[in-house]
């Protein structure tokens, strides 16, 4: 009486949690090259640095036109146009109360018509002159605040824009490995450095389009790897995509360990059986010894039907048909 599962073979790789490829927004040469394999970061942390001076000029030029374009800095130029309005609204007070007094004059037959309407013209000239100083302050004023605001979000850009050439950490984690050197020339598709979690670990399985349908998250898996040779390791399956890959005709399964070795590499390939089903202490044979059609050999020589039940790579469980003390043998020619 023997222990059988009935399972499912996968074959895959163990992969970090968070695992991912720093690298960088913009393309340049490496200047500083900030962590080595191995090494533990945290979120933010600096790691790479691309050289920038370009870029530290334009970050120059972009503060200098901020600077001039300031509110503040300009404020000369408003207090002009502002003295500018009160000097119209001087005048035009001036103008209106000539222009009463000539009226009244006008009416006692002291001045002539023509005189009256030369006053009446600088007055209304008055009235237009600080209608255009009034107009021309609130130009000024709405075209200072436009480019000083404008300064400030190129400046803001150009900051933005000089952090791209800074790469840092994504996760709290482990640098498995640093992809290029000081020196290197790297651009937008050039990875620098594979990062990922220091104690989280992910089983990516491929399993076959034929046996998916069998596949239950929380199921377990028996899990071996050639860095452990003998050993088996527990997991469950955690997730299970449901897009096939065309080309290899399966679906990826990802499991976590439940029963973990020491330690974990990622990347490192392992081969799986997640367990669709298991029974204790039932009979089985070997499963060479089953012969077509559900059959057995006795000792005797004798064949025999039987009703099987789960099978696994070696065994076969036996429902009917066998006796515990039963003798078998392979089938003779």
């Amino acid at each position: 009486m023997q222990n059988i599962s009935s399972s499912v073979y996968a074959s895959g790789t163990i992969k970090s949690k968070s695992q991912y490829q720093a690298v960088p927004l913009v393309s340049g040469i490496i200047r500083e090259v900030l962590v080595d394999d191995g090494a533990y970061v945290r979120k933010g942390q600096l790691l790479f640095r691309i050289d920038n001076k370009a870029q530290l000029i334009n970050e120059e030029n972009a503060a200098l036109s901020a600077s001039y374009y300031d509110l503040s800095s300009n404020q000369d130029k408003l207090e002009d146009a502002r003295n500018a309005i009160q000097l119209a609204k001087e005048k035009l007070k001036n103008d209106s109360l000539m222009y009463i007094r000539q009226l009244s004059l006008f009416n006692q037959n002291v001045i002539s018509k023509v005189e009256l309407e030369q006053r009446e013209l600088a007055y209304q000239s008055s009235q237009n002159a600080l209608s255009n100083a009034i107009i021309r302050y609130n130009d000024l004023k709405r075209q200072i605040n436009f480019s000083a605001k404008q300064a400030k979000n190129n400046l803001a850009l150009s900051s933005k824009s000089a952090s791209d050439f800074e790469i840092r950490s994504d996760i709290n984690g482990r640098v498995y490995s640093v992809l290029i050197e000081k020196g290197d020339l790297v651009g937008p598709q050039i990875p620098l450095a594979v990062l990922g979690s220091a104690d989280s670990f992910i089983l990516e399985m491929q399993v076959d389009e034929y046996d998916i349908a069998k596949i239950d998250l929380n199921m377990r898996v028996l899990v071996t790897m050639d860095a452990y040779k003998g050993q088996v390791f527990e997991a469950r399956v955690t997730k299970i995509n449901p897009l096939m890959n065309e080309r290899s005709k399966t679906f990826k399964v990802e499991a976590v360990f439940t029963k973990p070795p020491k330690r974990i590499f990622p990347n490192t390939s392992f081969e799986a059986s997640i367990v669709l089903e298991s029974k204790k202490k039932v009979l089985t044979i070997p499963r060479t010894y089953l012969l077509k059609g559900d059959s057995v050999q006795l000792a005797n020589g004798k064949k025999v039907k039987v009703k099987v039940g789960l099978r696994d790579f070696e065994l076969v469980e036996i429902r009917s048909g066998l006796k515990p003390n039963d003798e078998i043998m392979l089938e003779t020619e």
